[in-house]
């Protein structure tokens, strides 16, 4: 069986069916940008970036610059999350990746205007889930104030990996709005084709000690079947309506 055939097998057995959003000035909606950091995206640009031309992860970033252009010059709410680790603190079982202070850790070039926008706060975080490094020492989190501040009913995700840093976090976060403490966000929505996942197909990862396989496609739509088994939205196409 082919890694294609086995993507089809899967999606036929876990079927993910995907909605549309159209977004207006109705309801407050927040915009979270999970890691689309050098590091992660742009090629050669580290342990973990890709090293060659990847067409799903060009596509997540192109979507969220479209995303985030319009959220700015709406002026509503951007939440951008920074992948940003010391190099003493190894986050197994990855290699060093995104050390805080270099070009790893910072927005690819086509995002790094956001650093000037008053509408965005930049979150760099140093674990995979997003909600628990935007937690303080006082034990305050970042992001739930961002959330509570800005009124935030509905929250658009994208980013990377899908079956990883995003997935933690909408997981996380729909943990903590069940709990209640979220008020007044209501729903998490997962932007299908504004997330990507990394690829390390089987026959590369059995050469490399401790690596586990990781197939683009297959865990890309598993992370999403997880989001939206978890209480997440899964969308394949976001517009803006009046």
């Amino acid at each position: 069986m082919t890694s294609s055939d086995a993507v089809e097998l899967l999606k036929k057995e876990i079927p993910l069916e995907q909605d549309t959003l159209v977004l207006s000035n109705d309801v407050k909606t927040g915009l979270v940008l999970v890691d689309i950091v050098n590091g992660f995206c742009t090629l050669n640009s580290g342990n973990l970036a890709p090293q060659a031309p990847d067409k799903q992860i060009d596509g997540m970033v192109d979507e969220s610059v479209k995303l985030a252009k319009e959220f700015c010059k709406k002026n509503w709410p951007v939440y951008a999350l920074l992948d940003s680790h010391h190099p003493d603190i190894p986050e197994p079982p990855y290699p060093p990746h995104c050390i805080a202070g270099t070009d790893e850790s910072k927005l690819v070039p086509a995002l790094q205007w956001l650093q000037n926008e008053r509408n965005v706060t930049l979150r760099c975080k140093d674990c995979i889930d997003g909600f628990v490094g935007s937690m303080e020492k006082d034990g305050s989190n970042v992001f739930v104030d961002w959330v509570k501040a800005n009124e935030i009913k509905v929250l658009l995700v994208v980013g990377i990996c899908t079956d990883i840093c995003v997935l933690d976090f909408v997981c996380s976060v729909l943990s903590a709005r069940n709990r209640g403490f979220f008020t007044p966000l209501e729903d998490v929505i997962v932007y299908s084709n504004g997330c990507a996942t990394f690829d390390l197909p089987v026959h590369v990862a059995r050469n490399i000690k401790g690596a586990l396989a990781h197939p683009q496609e297959l865990m890309h739509h598993v992370g999403l079947y997880i989001a939206k088994s978890r209480g997440a939205k899964v969308v394949s196409q976001v517009s803006f309506g009046i």
